[in-house]
């Protein structure tokens, strides 16, 4: 039965016949049993469990009547689906937001042992405004504050509120979009009343803002604040409770990409980590489906860390560790040349897979890995390396690159040189090349496959 519970199965909230296994379906990738899903949305750990919610439509394949759907995980790879944690009211459809755990119960709606966990939410009515849910039983149900909205109506479509907790000035911090290329930050003691602190123009993004502040990787006790945008662009800073400041390398250059792929969209991060770490899921947008039951899927989760590079501090992306449950199959290749005649993989047959890669470029004009029916390529006079139409900037390190490829039925992401630069989209299979297996070559001279690990990935639906 998968990931299914019997009690909704019974309750008829989904189809007896779902086992996750149809030809298009992501494997470790998430996607709803069954209609349209797409921005991830309150992403939260409470006491063991992953919980994960996201725009969803209970009622079709196509993006409309805007819910929160609601998932699970133990572990954020194997997840379980359940009812339909928010659907739309007086105050309209329930758009993007985010979620929070009240520790210290400012909200006053703590009634017994468990903390409340709060849904903050924009209302898509006339006009946009933001509200708030809660549950007093750990996450199982959410009731709407009676008093909604908490924050009024700012302009334009106002939406996608991210809050986290600011433990300097003792306040909740809400980064919220406003029109154009414009957002707020806004403070609240209690997540019920909400100021205005600060505007700001950020050219080339809108909507879904997340903002958090990260641990700068071999800088011990130094830290700084990360603003993200819907498409994956960012800004590094330095936040005190009411300004945002961006550092002067982005006050220069503007915000810049973490994921370099049109797919990855409307990204979110979990709160209240318990390892404190910082684990993004994406929307991988525009994927096709044709003949599903669902519609869209979601990136696998990664970890993202903060490192102190040339050019100032920059994000890495790298699939987080719990991968490691899914592996099934290992197999490893010794270092070798590669020329124009390529080499097979065929150890590594499947439509689940993850491979390591470190290749040292040689006289190779072009790199090449194909895998069912597409190309990530890295070139080496532009110094681009490209996947599933979308290229990104990448610098090889003492004449090598490394790469990691997570290969989904539907969906490629690539993470090169440890995360410094990621792609992730999302592809329809080409079905007279998907029984080939992942080959790598090298075109215009020879190249050495340095090293080459990689694994066959159990399905995340089948326990």
């Amino acid at each position: 039965m998968g990931f299914l519970l019997a009690a909704m199965i019974a309750a008829g909230s989904l189809p007896r016949d779902t086992e996750y296994t149809e030809s298009l379906r992501p494997q470790f990738h998430f996607t709803a049993a069954k209609n349209w899903i797409n921005d991830p949305n309150g992403l939260v750990w409470y006491q063991g469990v992953y919980h994960l919610f996201f725009q969803y439509n209970p009622d079709g394949i196509e993006s409309a009547n805007k819910s929160w759907g609601h998932a699970t995980s133990p572990d954020v790879v194997h997840w379980t689906q359940h009812s339909t944690a928010l659907l739309p009211d007086e105050h309209g459809e329930i758009w993007s937001g985010s979620a929070v755990v009240d520790e210290e119960n400012t909200s006053r709606f703590q009634t017994g042992p468990a903390k409340p966990i709060l849904l903050i939410y924009t209302a898509a009515g006339k006009p946009f405004t933001q509200c708030i849910a809660y549950s007093t039983d750990g996450g199982h149900t959410f009731t709407k504050y009676e008093k909604n909205p908490v924050l009024a109506h700012v302009r334009g479509q106002n939406r996608d509120p991210k809050v986290v907790w600011h433990a300097p000035t003792r306040q909740w911090v809400m980064t919220l979009y406003l029109e154009g290329n414009d957002f707020g930050l806004f403070t609240s003691p209690d997540l019920k009343q909400w100021s205005r602190v600060q505007e700001f123009t950020v050219p080339g993004t809108d909507e879904c803002p997340d903002f958090f502040q990260m641990p700068i990787e071999a800088e011990p006790g130094k830290t700084a604040w990360v603003w993200m945008a819907a498409n994956g662009k960012y800004l590094v800073g330095d936040f005190d409770g009411k300004q945002f400041t961006p550092d002067e390398g982005f006050r220069g250059f503007g915000a810049i990409p973490s994921d370099y792929c049109r797919d990855f969209y409307a990204g979110q991060t979990f709160s209240n980590m318990p390892d404190h770490r910082r684990v993004q899921i994406a929307w991988l947008r525009d994927g096709k489906y044709p003949g599903m039951p669902f519609n869209q899927q979601l990136s696998f989760p990664t970890t993202l860390t903060l490192h102190r590079m040339r050019d100032g501090l920059r994000l890495h992306r790298l699939p987080v560790e719990e991968i490691e449950r899914l592996r099934d199959k290992a197999a490893s290749y010794p270092s070798s040349m590669i020329d124009e005649s390529g080499r097979k993989l065929a150890e590594l047959s499947g439509d689940q897979l993850d491979i390591h890669a470190v290749i040292e470029i040689g006289q190779a004009r072009r790199i090449v890995w194909r895998m069912r029916g597409q190309s990530i390529t890295f070139d080496v006079g532009s110094k681009m390396l490209t996947s599933l139409n979308a290229s990104a900037p990448l610098e090889p390190i003492d004449g090598r690159i490394t790469l990691r490829m997570l290969i989904d039925r539907t969906s490629i992401e690539v993470f090169a040189n440890e995360g410094v630069v990621s792609l992730s989209g999302c592809y329809v299979p080409d079905e007279r090349a998907t029984d080939e297996p992942p080959s790598v070559l090298a075109e215009g001279g020879a190249a050495r496959l340095i090293s080459c690990q990689g694994y066959t990935l159990k399905s995340a639906w089948i326990r």
